[in-house]
């Protein structure tokens, strides 16, 4: 069988986390692979180990462990849910899976910036993830001030073997049975 790994690829609240949930109810054979829970998992158990400066080191080391074990010990579909908007590491993730067979999907969530400032606004999501900044709110900014300097691109086609552009929540459906079809059609063609 040939595996899917599709990666979200989008800010903070644009809906990628739901996404995600949503294709695996849907999707046989699936697994979200999604870095808060990891950070949150850390928060909340080894608070100590979690660094107050720089990369977080030891949530990287936890994600990539947890993506060995399903890379090398199952046949799942993988579904990684971060926001995946640096080019140059997207890129070596997708050549990595590339190189273990997957077939590569990226859902890039385009939505507008009113849209996503105000589900910031009226967002419950707990913060206890947050490292270097206290509110999701920073977090947006951050974003919003990195895609203005030119630090983040968004996906482009070739970059994967598949690309869907996510502008509003009412596409998700469509994009989530398009992605099964793809996966039907690669179980029969491989």
């Amino acid at each position: 069988m040939n595996r899917l790994v599709i990666m979200t690829v989008g800010k903070t609240h644009s809906g990628k986390t739901t996404f995600a949930k949503a294709l695996e109810k849907e999707m046989t054979n699936s697994i979200v692979i999604d870095q808060d829970n990891h950070a949150e998992f850390l928060h909340t158990y080894y608070e100590t180990l979690v660094p107050k400066q720089g990369q977080n080191m030891i949530k990287y080391a936890l994600t990539q462990t947890i993506v060995n074990y399903a890379v090398d010990e199952t046949n799942c579909h993988l579904i990684l849910c971060n926001s995946n908007r640096n080019r140059k590491g997207r890129l070596k993730l997708l050549e990595h899976y590339h190189n273990n067979g997957f077939t590569s999907i990226l859902v890039n969530f385009d939505i507008s910036e009113h849209v996503l400032k105000e589900r910031v606004v009226k967002s419950q999501r707990s913060t206890t993830i947050l490292r270097t900044v206290t509110s999701f709110k920073e977090v947006h900014a951050r974003q919003q001030d990195e895609t203005n300097i030119g630090e983040v691109i968004a996906p482009i086609e070739g970059e994967a073997d598949h690309l869907f552009v996510i502008k509003n929540a009412d596409e998700v459906k469509s994009v989530i049975r398009e992605i099964i079809n793809i996966a039907k059609v690669d179980v029969k063609t491989k």
